[in-house]
């Protein structure tokens, strides 16, 4: 039933259990992967016939607890066999391979990456992922500042092949992040406590004001800079920056703060290789590495697997390579090569190179992009000091939005000077099923800034049950309008205005609905990416208005307003003539009819544009799938804050529930006998059923049924309304046709003539007699007669004597 008019009107704010939303939207995701069965896990980089050696850290650590860095030779990567693994633990099989959650690794899946749930040193500790920091159980006193927090923490460890968490670090319960600055900035302090402290007071981002953002990216910054940093303070910095990109709040203060933050992991990254090789966090992954002079460039690649977070066995690096090669499987979330200029080799020194791959952009804070659908972007930042004649080459997976198709991208970067995203000196490669592809002469911090538009599922055509029940309503309005002006002197009645303006404004309605609201133009056709790298405006897409479904949106939601309010006229109409006990409308009634009839939908619909629509948003006053106000967002939930709430369900809600009250009021009046209403006295059931239907009618309360679909959760009783409100919306202009046309005494009076003309019509009869006379005949006589009504000839026998 989802054709019928339910479709223009509630159809967009339909519960999923009936199949009516014409807007209902099927999930939809973009293709990234290709029909291989033997994509690598790890890309497979083209290494030389002579090992070469590289930095990379392993999930093993040393009992100091904090990771370091050891030579491993670079070799290639297996296959995976043509036989279809099992993936086990929660892994996804995606092009061959096993995708598995942060807790698990190996080929299927099947080993454990996770420090069991440990109670050490008197606290508590949860399941944890491997290298990342486990809060205890037990939380500070009510009593204390940091009520509500964590009292100690502990990083789960893999020095030994079995995964356990390390010593516990304490919480102060009294200590504020205030207090830590200051003991910071006073050169005073235990700075591995102070760290850890930190650490601690961030563990719940989201509930860090703007003002505990701000300052804890100002000790994270200090701790970064300090000349006595440690791998220990290193990795709870690290992790305090990771918990902060999760945080939601912002500030003008904050965001100059986080900038000077990226600035400072650019340098840590490239100047602490000594210290810290890899640091992974959920959220944030620093990398620190140096690179023999005869290696012709790095790579380095990040896994995030199904959770897309960050764990150490998803980070890669290979030494000695010029090559991006892309994961056939799709599983790499981003890879970056940086190919080196021959002025590296004449050096014969090592050079060091840092990495910082960010899981969002929250530090990086856009006036120029914005993200209006809430997508966020993975930054990712290669530093090797100031060396020109760089050449560096990305690949970025897309994001996957739901109910959307990847429109364009631009290769960016960011520009510290502006403080926004810059597309110079960078350029689109091409985009596959790999991922997009980038290339830029320089390093600093890169992302890729991708629009998507939204895939839109159009209405069906209307059925033929749809058609026939507004054609009949279009013919019988049309006849009403006809009638009711031809006839309005000899009738002599008032609601003439009132009746024919109801009657013109739903006429014109169902003609638009019926013609018109199909969006004559569709966004049917598959986007092209463009290849010039401009920076979108936004991560959403919307194609400027073309002005034809707009217009008709328009006329709709004016026409039916006002035929709802011209129902409420009436209405008002009647109680007066009831409670006065008029014989004619008061005075200036017909004036102020007309004024707010046809004006107050005009004033409805002219702010409803003024706060909702622009040309080149339209979206935001109607809808694409059909010309109708917008209704549901981009996830398809019904928003609020769109216009089909608050510029028609409103306004229609209240003007139903005052035609309600009025046709109470009218039947209840109509059932008792009223001495000063002759109407009353000598008025049967019928006649009073009658006259309170047709009000009815006429006062569109069948539309109630509309919002009782809202409400309904049954699915029988959802179908039963549907059929209801559906049968008899698109009939409303035959019921007044039927009820105020066709039985008018005039009408009646008109076809009785009509059929007694028909059946009454004179026939002239042509008639002979004849005499019968014994052996004479007599002379024969004609004549004819002219008979009123049909007869048939007679023959009458006389005998003589």
């Amino acid at each position: 039933m989802k054709e019928l008019w339910i479709m223009a009107v509630f159809a967009t704010v339909s519960f999923p259990q009936g199949d009516l939303t014409t807007s209902s939207v099927i999930p939809t995701t973009i293709d990234i992967t290709t029909p291989t069965t033997t994509a690598p896990l790890i890309p497979e980089p083209p290494f030389t016939d002579t090992p070469t050696t590289g930095y990379l850290n392993t999930s093993g650590l040393p009992t100091t607890g904090y990771p370091t860095s050891i030579p491993i030779t670079s070799t290639s990567l297996p296959s995976p066999t043509t036989t279809p693994l099992n993936c086990i633990n929660g892994g996804e099989l995606q092009s061959g391979v096993c995708i598995c959650p942060d807790e698990w690794t190996g080929e299927i899946c099947s080993e454990e990456n996770f420090c069991n749930s440990t109670s050490k040193d008197g606290f508590t500790f949860p399941r944890t992922t491997v290298g990342w920091s486990a809060y205890s159980e037990e939380l500070c006193d009510e009593k204390t500042t940091s009520a509500g927090l964590p009292e100690a923490s502990a990083r789960c460890l893999n020095d030994t092949g079995s995964p356990m968490f390390g010593s516990p670090h304490i919480l102060q319960c009294e200590f504020t992040l205030s207090d830590i600055q200051g003991n910071i900035s006073s050169s005073s302090g235990d700075l591995l406590q102070l760290a850890f402290s930190t650490q601690i007071l961030t563990s719940q981002p989201e509930q860090l004001s703007a003002d505990n953002i701000t300052t804890a990216a100002q000790i994270a910054n200090t701790m970064l800079q300090s000349a006595n940093i440690t791998e220990a303070i290193a990795v709870a910095a690290v992790t305090t920056i990771s918990q902060l990109l999760n945080a939601s709040e912002e500030s003008t203060q904050e965001r100059d703060a986080v900038q000077n933050l990226t600035e400072t992991l650019e340098k840590f990254s490239l100047d602490q290789h000594n210290n810290v090789s890899l640091v992974v966090q959920p959220n944030l992954v620093v990398q620190s590495v140096q690179v023999p002079s005869d290696s012709v460039g790095i790579q380095f690649t990040a896994l995030t697997g199904s959770s897309g977070n960050f764990v150490a066995n998803g980070i890669n690096l290979n030494t000695n390579t010029s090559e991006l090669i892309a994961d056939k499987g799709g599983a790499t979330d981003v890879q970056i090569v940086i190919k080196f200029p021959p002025v590296l080799h004449s050096k014969n020194t090592n050079h060091s190179i840092g990495f910082v791959l960010y899981q969002n952009d929250r530090f990086f804070r856009s006036s120029a992009f914005s993200a209006s659908s809430g997508t966020s972007r993975t930054v990712i930042s290669a530093n090797l000091g100031q060396v020109s004649g760089l050449h560096v080459e990305m690949l970025f997976k897309p994001t996957v939005v739901p109910n959307a198709s990847l429109y364009d991208f631009a290769c960016v970067w960011w520009n510290y000077t502006l403080k926004d995203w810059s597309t110079f000196g960078c350029s689109k490669v091409n985009h596959s099923a790999d991922g997009l592809r980038c290339f830029c002469n320089h390093t600093t911090n890169f992302a890729v800034l991708m629009s998507f538009r939204r895939d839109f599922k159009y209405a069906e055509a209307l059925n033929w049950i749809t058609i026939l029940g507004c054609s009949m309503s279009i013919i019988g309005l049309s006849l009403t309008i006809t009638f009711q002006i031809a006839t309005r002197k000899s009738r002599k009645t008032n609601p003439t205005v009132l009746l024919v303006s109801v009657c013109v404004c739903l006429l014109i309605f169902t003609l638009l609905f019926m013609l018109g609201v199909d969006n004559p133009h569709k966004q049917l056709d598959k986007p092209e990416i463009q290849e010039d790298n401009i920076l979108p405006p936004s991560d959403t897409y919307t194609e400027r208005d073309r002005g034809p479904c707009t217009a008709v949106a328009v006329l709709l939601q004016y026409f039916l307003l006002g035929t709802f309010t011209w129902n409420t006229l009436y209405a008002t109409h009647v109680f007066l003539m009831i409670r006065n006990s008029l014989a004619t409308s008061p005075s200036q009634f017909t004036a102020y009819t007309v004024a707010i009839g046809w004006g107050l939908p005009a004033v409805v619909v002219a702010l409803t544009l003024g706060i909702s629509y622009r040309v080149d948003d339209p979206l935001g006053y109607r809808q694409e799938e059909f010309c109708w106000l917008a209704a549901l967002d981009p996830k398809g939930n019904f928003d609020f804050k769109l216009p089909m709430f608050w510029g028609f369900l409103i306004p229609v809600a209240f003007m139903l529930m005052f035609n309600t009250v009025m046709l109470i009021y009218f039947a209840v009046t109509t059932c008792k006998t009223n001495p000063h209403l002759t109407s009353t006295r000598h008025t049967s059931m019928k006649k009073k059923f009658l006259s309170s239907f047709s009000l009815a009618v006429v006062l569109g309360l069948s539309w109630i049924l509309g919002y009782l679909l809202l409400i309904t959760q049954n699915q029988t009783m959802y179908t039963i309304l549907n059929i209801s409100f559906c049968v008899l919306t698109t009939t409303q202009g035959l019921q007044i046709f039927i009820l105020f046309t066709a039985r008018t005494a005039i009408v009646k009076k008109k076809m009785s003539s009509a059929l007694n003309s028909v059946s009454s019509a004179g026939i002239p009869l042509h008639t002979r007699k004849f005499s019968l006379w014994r052996g004479k005949h007599s002379d024969k006589v004609e004549s004819y007669t002219q008979q009123d009504t049909v007869s048939f000839p007679t023959c009458s026998s006389h005998t003589s004597n």
